[in-house]
Protein backbone atom coordinates (compact mmCIF):
# COMPACT_ATOMS: atom_id res chain seq x y z
CA UNK A 1 0.00 0.00 0.00
CA UNK A 2 1.23 3.36 -1.06
CA UNK A 3 1.54 6.24 1.34
CA UNK A 4 -0.49 9.36 1.15
CA UNK A 5 2.25 12.06 -0.40
CA UNK A 6 2.16 14.04 2.68
CA UNK A 7 2.15 11.13 5.32
CA UNK A 8 5.85 10.33 3.28
CA UNK A 9 7.29 13.54 3.61
CA UNK A 10 6.78 13.94 6.83
CA UNK A 11 8.49 10.26 7.29
CA UNK A 12 11.31 11.22 4.96
CA UNK A 13 11.71 13.97 7.48
CA UNK A 14 11.70 12.19 10.86
CA UNK A 15 14.27 9.93 9.25
CA UNK A 16 16.80 12.88 9.02
CA UNK A 17 15.99 14.53 11.60
CA UNK A 18 17.03 11.32 13.72
CA UNK A 19 20.07 10.39 11.70
CA UNK A 20 21.61 14.43 11.96
CA UNK A 21 20.74 14.10 15.28
CA UNK A 22 22.86 10.79 15.80
CA UNK A 23 25.76 12.56 13.62
CA UNK A 24 25.29 15.73 14.77
CA UNK A 25 23.88 15.79 18.17
CA UNK A 26 26.22 12.66 19.63
CA UNK A 27 28.72 11.23 17.14
CA UNK A 28 30.34 14.86 16.52
CA UNK A 29 30.80 15.76 20.10
CA UNK A 30 31.64 12.54 21.24
CA UNK A 31 34.40 12.84 18.91
CA UNK A 32 35.48 16.07 19.65
CA UNK A 33 35.73 15.18 23.30
CA UNK A 34 37.99 12.28 22.37
CA UNK A 35 40.28 14.14 20.35
CA UNK A 36 40.79 16.57 23.19
CA UNK A 37 41.66 13.38 25.48
CA UNK A 38 44.97 12.48 23.15
CA UNK A 39 47.82 12.81 24.95
CA UNK A 40 49.16 16.28 24.20
CA UNK A 41 45.85 17.94 23.50
CA UNK A 42 43.90 17.20 27.19
CA UNK A 43 45.75 20.19 28.61
CA UNK A 44 44.59 22.84 26.38
CA UNK A 45 41.16 20.71 26.05
CA UNK A 46 41.14 21.27 29.93
CA UNK A 47 42.03 25.27 29.65
CA UNK A 48 45.97 24.98 29.60
CA UNK A 49 45.98 24.94 33.74
CA UNK A 50 48.60 26.41 35.51
CA UNK A 51 49.76 24.83 38.72
CA UNK A 52 51.83 25.84 41.64
CA UNK A 53 52.57 23.79 44.59
CA UNK A 54 50.23 21.66 43.98
CA UNK A 55 47.24 24.06 43.67
CA UNK A 56 46.02 25.82 40.50
CA UNK A 57 47.10 29.86 40.22
CA UNK A 58 45.48 30.38 36.53
CA UNK A 59 45.43 30.01 32.94
CA UNK A 60 48.59 29.78 30.66
CA UNK A 61 45.38 31.59 27.92
CA UNK A 62 43.81 34.07 30.16
CA UNK A 63 45.26 37.25 32.10
CA UNK A 64 44.87 37.87 35.92
CA UNK A 65 45.41 40.83 37.71
CA UNK A 66 48.32 41.06 40.24
CA UNK A 67 46.36 43.09 43.11
CA UNK A 68 45.82 43.06 46.66
CA UNK A 69 42.68 42.46 48.94
CA UNK A 70 41.63 46.07 47.72
CA UNK A 71 42.38 46.01 44.46
CA UNK A 72 45.80 47.88 44.05
CA UNK A 73 48.54 46.53 42.27
CA UNK A 74 51.19 44.18 43.91
CA UNK A 75 54.75 46.12 43.55
CA UNK A 76 56.58 43.07 43.48
CA UNK A 77 54.94 41.39 40.48
CA UNK A 78 54.81 41.85 36.78
CA UNK A 79 51.21 43.89 36.19
CA UNK A 80 49.80 42.77 33.32
CA UNK A 81 47.35 44.49 30.54
CA UNK A 82 44.20 46.29 31.04
CA UNK A 83 41.20 44.30 30.45
CA UNK A 84 37.61 45.07 29.98
CA UNK A 85 36.25 41.87 30.06
CA UNK A 86 33.02 42.13 32.97
CA UNK A 87 35.54 43.15 36.00
CA UNK A 88 38.82 42.14 34.02
CA UNK A 89 39.89 38.94 32.75
CA UNK A 90 36.32 37.06 33.18
CA UNK A 91 36.47 34.50 30.08
CA UNK A 92 32.24 34.94 30.46
CA UNK A 93 32.37 38.77 29.27
CA UNK A 94 35.20 38.55 26.97
CA UNK A 95 35.35 41.61 25.57
CA UNK A 96 36.48 44.75 24.23
CA UNK A 97 35.56 48.76 25.50
CA UNK A 98 34.13 49.52 21.64
CA UNK A 99 35.69 52.45 21.93
CA UNK A 100 37.15 54.37 19.58
CA UNK A 101 39.87 57.51 18.92
CA UNK A 102 36.84 59.78 18.42
CA UNK A 103 36.27 58.97 21.92
CA UNK A 104 37.50 62.09 23.41
CA UNK A 105 34.80 63.46 25.22
CA UNK A 106 33.64 61.91 28.98
CA UNK A 107 30.32 61.99 29.73
CA UNK A 108 30.17 63.81 33.37
CA UNK A 109 27.20 63.84 35.66
CA UNK A 110 26.50 64.81 39.67
CA UNK A 111 26.08 61.12 40.17
CA UNK A 112 29.68 59.60 39.34
CA UNK A 113 27.61 56.16 38.66
CA UNK A 114 26.34 57.76 36.03
CA UNK A 115 29.48 59.23 34.57
CA UNK A 116 31.81 57.07 31.98
CA UNK A 117 34.99 58.00 30.37
CA UNK A 118 36.11 58.65 27.35
CA UNK A 119 39.15 56.22 25.68
CA UNK A 120 41.17 59.23 25.66
CA UNK A 121 40.65 59.77 29.24
CA UNK A 122 40.81 56.28 30.31
CA UNK A 123 44.29 55.97 28.55
CA UNK A 124 45.43 59.31 30.15
CA UNK A 125 44.47 58.03 33.90
CA UNK A 126 46.03 54.60 33.40
CA UNK A 127 49.18 55.91 31.77
CA UNK A 128 49.51 58.78 34.90
CA UNK A 129 48.64 55.84 37.28
CA UNK A 130 51.68 53.43 35.79
CA UNK A 131 54.19 55.92 35.51
CA UNK A 132 53.48 56.97 39.52
CA UNK A 133 53.74 53.44 40.15
CA UNK A 134 57.13 52.60 38.42
CA UNK A 135 58.94 55.94 39.17
CA UNK A 136 58.83 56.94 35.18
CA UNK A 137 57.06 60.41 33.36
CA UNK A 138 53.42 59.20 32.88
CA UNK A 139 52.42 62.49 30.33
CA UNK A 140 50.62 61.77 27.40
CA UNK A 141 50.09 64.41 24.88
CA UNK A 142 46.15 65.51 24.83
CA UNK A 143 46.37 64.47 28.84
CA UNK A 144 46.01 66.37 31.63
CA UNK A 145 48.38 66.60 34.41
CA UNK A 146 45.11 65.56 36.54
CA UNK A 147 44.91 62.22 34.31
CA UNK A 148 41.97 63.49 31.99
CA UNK A 149 42.17 63.92 28.17
CA UNK A 150 42.89 67.67 27.21
CA UNK A 151 39.89 68.74 25.18
CA UNK A 152 38.18 71.70 24.93
CA UNK A 153 34.72 72.76 23.28
CA UNK A 154 35.58 75.60 21.84
CA UNK A 155 32.23 78.32 21.00
CA UNK A 156 32.77 80.65 18.13
CA UNK A 157 30.51 83.78 17.48
CA UNK A 158 29.26 82.03 14.08
CA UNK A 159 29.34 78.75 14.38
CA UNK A 160 32.46 77.36 12.69
CA UNK A 161 34.15 80.73 12.19
CA UNK A 162 34.27 83.82 13.80
CA UNK A 163 36.01 84.89 16.97
CA UNK A 164 35.86 82.90 20.21
CA UNK A 165 32.96 83.78 22.48
CA UNK A 166 33.21 80.99 25.16
CA UNK A 167 35.93 77.71 26.23
CA UNK A 168 35.08 75.15 28.48
CA UNK A 169 37.39 72.11 29.51
CA UNK A 170 34.90 69.14 28.97
CA UNK A 171 36.42 66.51 31.00
CA UNK A 172 37.37 68.30 34.06
CA UNK A 173 33.95 69.51 36.06
CA UNK A 174 34.35 72.25 38.81
CA UNK A 175 35.36 72.81 41.27
CA UNK A 176 38.60 71.62 39.42
CA UNK A 177 41.50 74.09 37.74
CA UNK A 178 41.26 73.73 34.14
CA UNK A 179 44.32 72.40 32.29
CA UNK A 180 44.37 76.01 30.40
CA UNK A 181 43.81 79.12 31.72
CA UNK A 182 42.84 80.87 28.08
CA UNK A 183 42.18 79.95 24.67
CA UNK A 184 43.05 82.69 22.19
CA UNK A 185 42.43 85.44 24.97
CA UNK A 186 39.20 83.69 26.38
CA UNK A 187 39.13 82.28 30.03
CA UNK A 188 38.82 78.52 30.26
CA UNK A 189 35.68 77.09 32.40
CA UNK A 190 35.58 73.91 33.72
CA UNK A 191 32.51 72.00 32.67
CA UNK A 192 28.79 71.57 34.21
CA UNK A 193 28.24 67.90 34.72
CA UNK A 194 25.19 67.02 32.93
CA UNK A 195 25.66 69.44 29.76
CA UNK A 196 26.31 68.72 26.62
CA UNK A 197 28.47 71.28 25.37
CA UNK A 198 29.57 69.59 21.89
CA UNK A 199 25.49 69.22 21.20
CA UNK A 200 25.47 73.38 22.20
CA UNK A 201 27.67 73.92 19.37
CA UNK A 202 31.35 73.96 20.90
CA UNK A 203 33.58 72.29 18.62
CA UNK A 204 35.80 69.44 20.05
CA UNK A 205 39.62 70.63 20.21
CA UNK A 206 42.36 68.04 22.07
CA UNK A 207 45.68 69.80 23.34
CA UNK A 208 48.73 68.56 22.61
CA UNK A 209 50.49 69.78 25.65
CA UNK A 210 54.27 69.22 25.92
CA UNK A 211 54.55 65.88 26.56
CA UNK A 212 57.18 63.76 24.82
CA UNK A 213 56.07 63.01 21.17
CA UNK A 214 57.21 59.26 22.84
CA UNK A 215 56.03 58.23 25.77
CA UNK A 216 58.05 56.65 28.59
CA UNK A 217 54.36 54.45 29.23
CA UNK A 218 53.92 52.08 26.66
CA UNK A 219 50.74 51.35 24.41
CA UNK A 220 49.70 48.05 25.69
CA UNK A 221 50.12 49.42 29.56
CA UNK A 222 46.94 51.50 28.75
CA UNK A 223 45.07 50.31 26.54
CA UNK A 224 42.38 46.65 26.99
CA UNK A 225 42.85 44.27 24.08
CA UNK A 226 40.25 43.13 21.94
CA UNK A 227 39.37 39.65 24.23
CA UNK A 228 40.23 41.57 27.38
CA UNK A 229 41.90 37.95 27.97
CA UNK A 230 45.48 38.76 26.62
CA UNK A 231 47.86 36.73 29.10
CA UNK A 232 51.31 38.72 27.47
CA UNK A 233 52.40 42.07 27.64
CA UNK A 234 55.01 43.63 25.39
CA UNK A 235 58.46 43.79 26.09
CA UNK A 236 58.69 47.55 26.49
CA UNK A 237 56.29 47.14 29.06
CA UNK A 238 57.81 44.45 30.98
CA UNK A 239 61.06 46.53 30.86
CA UNK A 240 59.47 49.33 32.42
CA UNK A 241 58.40 47.11 35.15
CA UNK A 242 61.95 45.73 36.10
CA UNK A 243 63.35 48.31 38.02
CA UNK A 244 60.51 48.41 40.79
CA UNK A 245 60.61 44.11 40.74
CA UNK A 246 64.18 44.17 41.48
CA UNK A 247 63.69 46.83 44.33
CA UNK A 248 60.54 45.07 45.86
CA UNK A 249 63.00 42.12 46.12
CA UNK A 250 66.60 43.37 46.53
CA UNK A 251 67.86 41.74 43.53
CA UNK A 252 70.30 43.00 40.94
CA UNK A 253 67.67 44.70 38.00
CA UNK A 254 70.50 42.89 35.58
CA UNK A 255 68.84 38.96 37.00
CA UNK A 256 65.38 40.51 36.54
CA UNK A 257 65.98 41.17 33.12
CA UNK A 258 67.77 37.74 32.37
CA UNK A 259 64.59 36.48 33.46
CA UNK A 260 62.23 38.42 31.75
CA UNK A 261 64.12 37.57 28.85
CA UNK A 262 63.35 33.84 29.16
CA UNK A 263 60.01 33.82 29.57
CA UNK A 264 59.56 36.32 26.02
CA UNK A 265 58.56 34.45 23.30
CA UNK A 266 59.22 35.58 19.85
CA UNK A 267 57.18 36.23 16.88
CA UNK A 268 54.91 33.23 15.56
CA UNK A 269 56.62 32.07 13.13
CA UNK A 270 59.15 34.14 13.11
CA UNK A 271 57.44 37.02 11.42
CA UNK A 272 53.43 36.91 13.03
CA UNK A 273 52.45 39.46 16.08
CA UNK A 274 55.02 40.81 18.02
CA UNK A 275 57.61 39.54 20.98
CA UNK A 276 55.38 38.59 23.97
CA UNK A 277 56.15 37.95 27.47
CA UNK A 278 53.89 35.37 29.80
CA UNK A 279 53.07 37.55 32.88
CA UNK A 280 51.80 34.56 35.11
CA UNK A 281 54.86 32.46 34.52
CA UNK A 282 57.53 35.28 35.15
CA UNK A 283 55.58 36.23 38.14
CA UNK A 284 55.64 32.33 39.47
CA UNK A 285 59.69 32.01 38.43
CA UNK A 286 59.72 35.13 40.29
CA UNK A 287 58.24 33.60 43.57
CA UNK A 288 60.72 30.75 43.04
CA UNK A 289 64.49 32.08 42.29
CA UNK A 290 63.96 35.73 44.29
CA UNK A 291 61.09 35.04 47.20
CA UNK A 292 59.92 37.70 49.30
CA UNK A 293 59.20 37.69 53.04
Amino acid sequence: MRLPTWLAQHLAALRALLVFTVLLGLAYPLALVAVGRLPGLADRADGSLVEADGRRVGSALIGQSFTDADGNPVPRYFQSRPSAAGAGYDPTATAASNLGPESVVDTLATDPASATLSLLSQVCARSRAVGEFNGVDGRRPYCTDDGVGAVLAVFRRDGLTGPVTRVVSVNQAAPATPFLASYQGVPVEPARPGEDHVAAGGLVTPIRGDAPERPAVPADAVTASGSGLDPHISPAYADLQVARVARERGVDPARIRDLVATYTAGRGLGFLGSPRVDVLALNLALDERFPTR
